[in-house]
């Protein structure tokens, strides 16, 4: 059995987090319509979909970031929906990394700052929380960038910078929005390489939001969110099977 076979067979066992009859509407806007979807533990999901089609949207209600209009999202026994705000707020220091397409380092901090501070924030003294931080940078290839400021790092530094930080508290699933989005080819494979490697020996389960379908190759399995709901199967795929009804 490969160990892609391997990962896919260990994820069909538990729901890491599952996601059941979500909407969310911004004013008359509706950007999910009745969406659900499981996140297996260990696995590497890709959301694709067209742009507008509300895969941010859902990205931030099953990270607990924002909370859905309707529907439920479970993550073990807790409901992320009833918990209150500083739960929330723990779980994503601890058990849940967030990456965004443009990194959103804080400029006036260095790289091995930006990776420590939430160790820093979750209690852990200075002294260990730069020498764990130091080591995620090492695993990343920017351990030479530690002393400086992401005004002074490439793209695609910065990036794997920001999957250092999202990583270095040891989380149980990342949420990566456009992780290359704002980066060339060469420099997104990089990205890409890294997470892929480092959620695989770390087993972190990862939700990949993309609109590229080279960025989706990479993951275990791959969705595609139409109309505000999850559709299995790749974008190119039903695209042709809607041209298909339509004709």
């Amino acid at each position: 059995m490969s160990t892609r076979e391997e990962q896919q067979s260990s994820s069909e066992a538990a729901a890491l987090i599952s996601a059941r009859g979500l909407r969310k509407s911004y004013g008359r806007t509706e950007a999910l319509r009745g969406a659900s979807l499981d996140l297996h533990e260990g696995e590497i999901l890709a959301v694709t979909g067209t742009s507008g089609s509300g895969k941010s949207t859902l990205l931030h209600c099953l990270s607990g970031i924002v909370r859905p209009g309707e529907g439920v999202v479970t993550y073990g026994s807790e409901q992320l929906g009833r918990l209150p705000e500083d739960r929330l707020s723990e779980l994503r220091r601890s058990d849940f990394g967030v990456v965004f397409q443009f990194g959103q380092l804080i400029p006036e901090l260095t790289a091995l700052d930006n990776v420590a501070l939430p160790l820093l924030l979750a209690g852990i003294r200075r002294g260990p929380a730069h020498q764990r931080a130091g080591e995620w940078l090492e695993r990343f290839g920017v351990r030479g960038q530690a002393d400086l400021r992401p005004g002074g790092m490439s793209g695609g530094q910065s990036q794997r910078v920001a999957l250092a930080r999202a990583l270095v508290t040891g989380p149980k699933a990342v949420f990566a929005d456009e992780p290359t989005g704002a980066l060339d080819t060469l420099a997104g494979e990089q990205v890409m390489t890294a997470l892929v490697h480092t959620a695989r020996e770390s087993g972190t389960a990862v939700l990949l939001i993309t609109h590229d379908a080279q960025i989706a190759a990479y993951a275990d399995r791959e969705v595609w969110l139409r109309d505000g709901a999850v559709h299995s199967g790749s974008a190119d795929v039903l695209g042709q099977e809607a041209a298909r009804r339509e004709g």
